[in-house]
């Protein structure tokens, strides 16, 4: 946490309860308790006299057009294109961070409103919307403000995220998402504790929400050399997403050194040991930052039969009415 002044004109915040002379967040778990002039652990939200501020409320840093696939969603609307935004900061502090100049740092921003980002769709055309890049949890009221009109518009919402939020916070937000895909970094809360500054525990229990809600959802896990990359780590957090829903897609992804992380990047026999372990237990899994056929098209998990082909982000699809060609069975997803 940092006393330093804001510079960010702030935007009333919700979820917050006054203790004394502290300031009580509770959009996720950490829980920061503030004093007068206090950022939170995110960066984002400040004690203002007893008040709480979200201080990146309709600040972009990054503004484009993405394959959905970049996401990454391989079973949610595939081939099609979303209009991608993203803010600064976030709820954890992983070393090996692969977008730590907007999630640790102060990128330049624009300002815009909500009917502003409904209006750049319009234009463009687009018919989806994805809050990325950073942290998307932390711009909580921009998002959840976005995403409502997003929904009166008949917009679809893409929210990418670590899933370190509280429950009801996440709960008034699914009724607007129509797609998550949720960082799942290890099955170990030791992990989480020393390289991310998190838990794992409440990430678990709202992809258990997530699963049981509707709300379209895929998983990543970006494997670390030496951390969370062994048949038995990647076997354990393949069987719990197998026990709320074999047909959940996970993609793993290859780490490559970056911000604090030296360690060299992931063996490629280890993603592919990786990927084979996870296949025992999951219909649908893709390996990510990793050169090579194979990995990222989707079979039929019944004959096995090819049925999206991908090259980079872009595929070409073999499936009918969103099922296989050959054997008829229904592939997992939004076609």
């Amino acid at each position: 946490m940092t006393l330093k002044k804001s510079n960010h004109s702030g935007y009333p915040a919700r979820y917050y309860r006054k203790e004394e002379d502290l300031v009580v967040c509770e959009l996720c778990p950490h829980c920061c308790q503030l004093t007068a002039g206090e950022r939170g652990r995110c960066r984002a939200r400040e004690n203002r006299e007893g008040e709480l501020f979200s201080l990146n409320y309709g600040e972009v840093s990054s503004l484009s057009l993405d394959p959905i696939e970049k996401k990454p969603l391989y079973h949610f609307f595939p081939g099609r294109e979303t209009l991608s935004l993203g803010t600064w900061g976030c709820n954890l502090a992983c070393d090996f961070c692969q977008n730590w100049r907007i999630s640790q740092g102060d990128p330049p921003v624009r300002k815009y409103k909500p009917r502003e980002i409904i209006k750049l769709c319009q234009e463009k055309p687009q018919e989806i919307i994805s809050f990325t890049y950073s942290e998307p949890l932390i711009w909580y009221e921009f998002v959840r403000e976005t995403a409502e009109l997003a929904r009166e518009e008949n917009y679809k919402t893409v929210l990418v995220s670590n899933g370190f939020v509280n429950r009801e916070p996440l709960e008034e937000l699914i009724p607007f998402i129509s797609a998550c895909n949720i960082d799942l970094k290890s099955f170990q809360d030791d992990f989480y504790q020393r390289l991310c500054q998190g838990r794992v525990g409440p990430v678990k229990q709202n992809l258990k929400r997530l699963a049981a809600s509707g709300v379209h959802l895929e998983v990543t896990s970006l494997l670390v050399t030496g951390e969370n990359s062994s048949p038995e780590d990647v076997g354990e957090l393949a069987g719990f997403l197998a026990d709320l829903n074999s047909e959940i897609p996970l993609h793993l992804s290859r780490y490559h050194p970056a911000y604090k992380s030296d360690r060299p990047a992931t063996n490629l026999q280890v993603m592919e040991e990786a990927y084979e372990t996870a296949r025992s237990y999951l219909d649908y899994v893709y390996l990510g930052n990793v050169a090579g056929p194979g990995g990222r098209d989707t079979s039929c998990p019944e004959c096995g039969s090819l049925v999206i082909k991908r090259s980079g982000f872009s595929g070409s699809s073999r499936l009918q009415q969103g099922s296989c060609p050959e054997c008829g069975r229904e592939i997992a997803g939004k076609f």
